[in-house]
């Protein structure tokens, strides 16, 4: 068995490397390594009883004649490899390179062989855009309408999309949820980051060594079972209902290590409260089905936490308002804060993640028994909504797909097709479809006139649909939701119908943002 990693460096990657080298028939797992990445001197001595079956291979995965040497004569491509936020943020050029032109790359070396590996490629849930309490639950299929500004999944649209619509016979796209890692509290303290997580948002958790067990799991089950139905679909990788909580809950976790809560050390208008990326997944337990990989909850990542880190405790003895201002407020002064976009005037980044420059000065002085957070049973306008209800499905609204999403794939005819097309304004070209047939490549025409080419399994079953986010740094989905059924379904859960802002990115990706005429 051999095995092509890529991202082994990362929090999710180095799990997946460790489970992978206890398979048993392992021959090799062979690395994808940048030159300048220092983190691999670590891995290998972790790994120093191993070094006999790791191979590493230094370069660029944008680089084609890399990506050719990383997949020959491997039986499985592991792309793990992505440049994520706050990295994608800071530079989202990295982040194009990595996220999709990588992605390119290395599926146009698989292309080429005649004897093809199979490609695990990992995607995200950021896909899926920002949700709130109306639509909290998400499945494979539902619209993507990745949020404005957000380059991390703007290019992983793009690289999704040419896994869907490559020539590689066997491949799997994984959506990966929110992923608990050791490292997660430290990388956290550097950035304005955790400032994007709305407390009302979704979240639904899984730990990066769940994660790994997962990609081993795939491997040990396709080599002793029949897998077939298992590849060229799509799923969604989470932690389940026990892991699926709120932003606030996330932050009140943590800072329950030194004795607080989210109350002590925030202020409503620390956050945003929109134009995030998370969900809980109602069709996650598909992947847990088949491979069995979830054993760590929320509670447990944060009691191994506590103990790793076992000096947070001292936290207790401190005075709170002194912890937030030199850990917490310090972080105002980073770009990718809100308090740094008021400050400077950022119009683009405060329309886009709180709907205006005056909706953030409303909760300035904004106390938090004002503030309706959905764990206290309050929906965006204060009302009451009973969260637990929510959290059991009883309360989420149904998403507009336009044909019976029941339905089995066998059974997916032209008239789905065609009702898709019209619901997001535009039309299926292609005349001719066998029913069920939903790998056969398709032409489709948007709502822009554009013609392009996708399968039925990538617009019905993935959520795809072009629009400008796939070929430039454009978030377009005010004017596209007014014609289209299905963004509108979810594009104005958190967004005025009345709004007819273009978000964009200039040359140098500084955030811009103008009226639509």
């Amino acid at each position: 068995m051999r095995v092509a990693l890529t991202g082994a460096t990362g929090n999710m990657g180095r799990e997946a490397l460790a489970r992978i080298l206890e398979i048993d028939n392992l021959e090799y797992v062979r690395l994808l390594v940048l030159p300048e990445d220092k983190r691999i001197k670590s891995l290998l001595k972790i790994h120093k009883n191993n070094t006999n079956k790791i191979e590493i291979i230094y370069g660029n995965i944008k680089d084609r004649s890399v990506c050719d040497k990383l997949v020959l004569g491997v039986d499985y491509v592991f792309n793990l490899a992505a440049v994520i936020p706050p990295l994608s943020d800071k530079a989202p050029a990295k982040a194009i390179e990595c996220n999709q032109m990588g992605v390119d790359a290395l599926v146009s070396a698989i292309e080429e062989l005649e004897c093809q590996p199979k490609l695990v490629h990992i995607s995200t849930v950021a896909l899926y855009g920002n949700r709130n309490y109306l639509h909290p639950w998400a499945k494979a299929g539902d619209p993507l309408l990745v949020s404005p500004f957000d380059v991390y999944s703007l290019s992983k649209l793009r690289g999704e999309f040419r896994v869907l619509e490559s020539n590689v016979k066997c491949w799997v796209v994984i959506r990966q949820t929110a992923m608990l890692h050791k490292n997660m509290l430290k990388d956290n303290m550097k950035d304005g980051l955790m400032f994007h997580t709305c407390f009302n948002a979704p979240l639904e958790w899984v730990t990066a060594e769940d994660s790994g067990v997962l990609m081993a799991n795939i491997i040990k089950k396709d080599v002793e079972t029949d897998l077939s139905e298992f590849w060229k679909k799509i799923y969604n990788l989470g932690g389940g209902l026990e892991n699926s909580i709120t932003g606030y809950d996330t932050l009140n976790d943590g800072f329950k290590l030194i004795g607080g809560s989210t109350k002590d050390f925030f202020k409503p208008y620390y956050n945003a409260t929109r134009n995030f990326h998370g969900v809980w997944f109602s069709d996650g337990n598909k992947l847990e089905e088949l491979f069995h990989y979830q054993s760590q909850t929320v509670q447990d990542y944060w009691k191994q936490i506590g103990k790793i880190y076992w000096y947070y405790k001292l936290g207790k003895i401190v005075p709170k308002a002194l912890i937030s201002k030199l850990a917490i407020k310090r972080l105002f002064k980073d770009n990718n804060s809100p308090a740094f976009w008021y400050k400077h005037k950022d119009d683009a980044k405060l329309v886009a993640y709180f709907g205006s420059k005056e909706n953030y000065e409303k909760l300035l002085n904004l106390k938090w028994k004002q503030f309706p957070l959905l764990i206290e049973n309050k929906d965006s306008f204060g009302q009451r909504i009973e969260y637990f209800k929510l959290k059991s499905k009883a309360l989420a609204l149904p998403i507009q797909y336009f044909f019976d999403f029941e339905k089995k794939d066998e059974e997916i005819d032209i008239d789905d097709l065609r009702n898709v097309a019209e619901a997001h304004g535009g039309r299926l070209i292609t005349s001719e479809f066998t029913t069920g047939d939903i790998y056969q490549k398709l032409e489709w025409e948007n709502q822009d006139h554009q013609i392009f080419t996708a399968t039925a399994y990538s617009v019905l079953r993935g959520g795809h649909w072009m629009n400008p986010a796939y070929y430039e740094t454009t978030w377009d989905f005010d004017r596209l939701a007014k014609k289209d059924k299905i963004y509108a379904s979810l594009w104005y859960d958190s967004h005025e119908k009345e709004e007819n802002h273009i978000y964009y990115m200039d040359t140098d990706f500084n955030a811009k943002i103008e009226d639509v005429k």
